[in-house]
């Protein structure tokens, strides 16, 4: 599927649940440059865990990559890309809680453009880049945000994460998950028990249910008026 963008357009997938989505998701995939597309394994599984916690998940190319138009645009214009991917899973999901997530450079992209989306409930952040890149602008989001990271993630090692970003709010869950590396080689399993663990029980998971109660006891009112 595509979905229009100024450039042209951006190659999608989106993917239901098995039974009537409770929230909607974007994903956003790992640095462009460096072969990250929406294929890439830890986004794929991570669309999986959300899926099966009754989730609808959209995934996306950013421009320049698979069949998307246009090219790199050092992550400002690809944070265009994630706004558009955005409207449209808010035209096909029409009241449903909206989640933003992303792995590696797409959790800078993607947190960056929750800044200014305040239809955002909660945020599922992975390998996230602390050698490369300051996340410091997650201490503004004060939305339920889960950051799953693998100890031995070369590019944020998960004690250091759980340190360093954890340490920005108590809206931040860190979720470590051991012996693994920055593509969470071999500890997939562990990956989707932390997403779907956030995402039902944990604070992720309560954001939602507050969410999905608030707009029903809206739309109750608007058919009483």
């Amino acid at each position: 599927m595509q979905i229009p963008v100024s450039h042209g357009h951006l190659e999608a997938s989106l993917r239901e649940p098995d039974l009537d989505p409770r929230a909607a998701a974007v994903l956003c995939h790992p640095h462009p440059l460096h072969g990250g597309t929406m294929h890439t394994k830890a986004v794929f599984r991570a669309a999986q865990a959300l899926n099966e916690v009754g989730v609808r998940v959209l995934r996306f190319n950013f421009r320049g990559v698979g069949t998307s138009t246009g090219s790199y645009a050092d992550g400002v214009g690809e944070e265009e890309d994630v706004e558009a991917a955005l409207r449209y899973v808010e035209a096909e999901s029409p009241g449903l809680p909206l989640i933003l997530g992303g792995f590696s450079f797409g959790s800078l992209v993607g947190s960056r453009v929750a800044l200014r989306e305040p239809g955002i409930r909660s945020l599922l952040l992975m390998g996230v880049p602390i050698s490369i890149y300051d996340f410091g602008h997650l201490r503004d989001l004060e939305r339920p945000t889960v950051v799953v990271q693998a100890d031995g993630d070369e590019l944020g090692p998960g004690a250091e994460v759980e340190r360093v970003v954890g340490g920005l709010g108590r809206h931040i869950t860190v979720e470590r998950i051991p012996e693994s590396n920055h593509y969470f080689d071999g500890a997939f399993d562990g990956l989707k028990e932390a997403v779907g663990r956030f995402f039902t029980d944990g604070p992720g998971g309560r954001a939602l249910a507050r969410e999905a109660a608030t707009t029903s006891s809206r739309g109750q009112e608007e058919d009483r008026a």
